[in-house]
C-alpha cells in the first residue's frame, strides 16, 4: 500500500493540473472539477493495491473522473444543458461535428491547461486567493503544504481556496482563454502570481528559512509550462528567464553561518550553470518574439549581465544602467531608482550615484546617514568595477 501511495502521489503531482483542466472544460466549474479529480484519486487508492498500478496512470485517472463527471451531470439533471453549452463552444470555435460529452473530455486539447491557469489567476480574486488557488490546482500542492510554505494557518489557506472557488462560481467566470484584446491584462495577473510564488521561495517574507526551494521549483515549473503554451508572448519568456537566472544563484546566496551574501560577493563557481544557460536561452526567445520589452524581460536582461560576467569586476555596468533607464520608464519606483543609482555608481563612480540616491532613499524612508552607508560602501568599489576590460569575454565561467 505504501508503494502504491507514493506512486499515486507522484502521478497526482504531475497529472492533477491537466486532469482538473480537462474536466473543468466540460463541467465549467473548477471547484467541481477538482472534487471529481479527488474522487478519481480516492478510487485509485482503493483499487490499485489489488489491481496494480495501470500502465498509464494519468489516463486511468482521467477516464475515472470522466465517468464520474458524466454521472454527476446526469444525476443533477443538467446533462442536456451542459451538452448544449459544449455544442455552443464547438460552434464558436468553428467546429461543426456533433458534440459528444465523453469524447470532449478525452480530447487532449492543450489549451485546457491554459484555461485553468487564467481561471485560477483571474483578477476577480484577491492576490492571496490567486496564489493559493494556483498552487492548489496547478501545483498539486495540498492545503497543508501551501500553509507550511507560507507559514500561515492551514485553516486560513483552506478558507482562501474555498472562497476563491465560490467567487468564480458565483460570478460565472467562463472557463476560457481571454480574447486577444483582454490577453495583456489577464496575462499580467498570471505573471504576477508566478513571480510572487517565486519571490516567496527566493527571499521568504517570514520564518527562519531565507530560501524555500519547494516554491522556487514550483514557480519555475509553472513558468516553463506557460512559456510552452504561449510561445509568442515575450514577457512570459522574460519572466522564465528572470526566474531561471535568479534561481541559479540560490546556492551562493547564503554563507556558512546562514547569513545572506550580496551578489557582488558571491562565489560564482557555486552558481547553477545549467539554470544560467536555460535563463539565457529563455531571454533569447523573448527577444525573438519581436515584441516590445516589458519589465520582466528588462529585469532578466539585467540578471543576464551578471550571469555573463566572469567575476564581479567584469560586469557590464554601462549596459545595466541603460536597462535600468528603460525599466524606470516602464515601472518607476523608489526601488528601481535606487538600483539604478547603484548601477550608475558602479559605472561612473560614487559621486554621480550619490546625487541621485537621496530622493529615492527618502521615498524608502532610509535617508539617514546610517541607512545609506551600505549604498556608499557598494559605490566605493566602483573604481575596480567601473567597466569591463577591453577584449574580455562575456561567456559565463563554469
Amino acid at each position: 500500500m505504501g508503494d502504491v501511495r507514493r506512486t499515486l502521489d507522484g502521478v497526482w503531482r504531475i497529472e492533477s493540473a491537466r486532469l482538473i483542466a480537462g474536466i473543468a472544460r466540460v463541467v465549467r466549474d473548477v471547484g467541481l472539477a477538482e472534487d471529481l479529480a479527488q474522487e478519481a484519486f480516492v478510487a485509485a487508492l482503493e483499487q490499485w493495491p489489488e489491481s496494480g498500478v495501470p500502465d498509464n496512470p494519468g489516463a486511468w485517472l482521467m477516464a475515472t473522473a470522466k465517468h464520474r463527471a458524466i454521472d454527476r451531470l446526469r444525476r443533477a439533471g443538467v446533462h442536456e444543458r451542459k451538452t448544449q453549452e459544449l455544442a455552443r463552444e464547438v460552434q464558436r470555435r468553428g467546429e461543426y461535428a456533433n458534440p459528444d460529452l465523453a469524447a470532449a473530455i478525452d480530447d487532449p486539447f492543450d489549451d485546457d491547461l491554459l484555461r485553468l491557469i487564467f481561471t485560477a489567476c483571474h483578477p476577480l480574486l484577491s492576490t492571496d486567493a490567486r496564489v493559493a488557488l494556483t498552487l492548489r490546482l496547478l501545483g498539486g500542492l495540498t492545503t497543508t503544504e501551501i500553509a507550511r510554505a507560507y507559514l500561515v494557518a492551514e485553516a486560513t489557506v483552506a478558507q482562501r481556496i474555498v472562497r476563491a472557488k465560490r467567487t468564480l462560481s458565483a460570478a460565472r467566470v467562463p472557463f476560457e482563454i481571454p480574447e486577444r484584446q483582454e490577453l495583456a491584462g489577464r496575462l499580467a495577473s498570471v505573471l504576477e502570481v508566478l513571480y510572487l510564488v517565486f519571490n516567496e521561495g527566493y527571499a521568504a517574507t517570514a520564518g527562519e528559512r531565507w530560501l524555500r526551494p519547494e516554491l522556487l521549483e514550483e514557480a519555475l515549473r509553472l513558468g516553463r509550462i506557460l512559456a510552452e503554451l504561449l510561445p509568442a508572448e515575450a514577457e512570459v519568456h522574460g519572466l522564465v528567464a528572470l526566474m531561471e537566472l535568479q534561481a541559479s544563484r540560490a546556492r551562493a546566496r547564503l554563507g556558512p553561518g546562514g547569513a545572506p551574501v550580496l551578489l557582488l560577493d558571491q562565489d560564482r563557481s557555486r552558481w547553477d550553470w545549467m539554470l544560467v544557460e536555460r535563463g539565457l536561452a529563455a531571454l533569447e526567445r523573448a527577444y525573438q518574439t519581436g515584441n516590445a520589452l516589458g519589465p520582466y524581460t528588462l529585469q532578466a536582461a539585467i540578471a543576464a549581465c551578471h550571469a555573463r560576467a566572469h567575476a564581479a569586476e567584469d560586469t557590464d555596468w554601462e549596459r545595466i544602467v541603460a536597462l535600468y533607464d528603460g525599466l524606470a520608464q516602464l515601472m518607476p519606483s523608489p526601488v528601481v531608482e535606487l538600483n539604478r543609482a547603484v548601477a550608475i555608481g558602479m559605472a561612473c563612480g560614487p559621486a554621480a550615484a550619490l546625487e541621485l540616491v537621496a530622493p529615492s532613499a527618502r521615498s524608502l524612508r532610509c535617508a539617514s546617514t546610517t541607512s545609506c552607508r551600505p549604498f556608499a560602501a557598494i559605490c566605493s568599489r566602483s573604481s575596480a568595477a567601473r567597466r569591463k576590460p577591453a577584449g574580455s569575454s562575456s561567456a559565463p565561467r563554469r
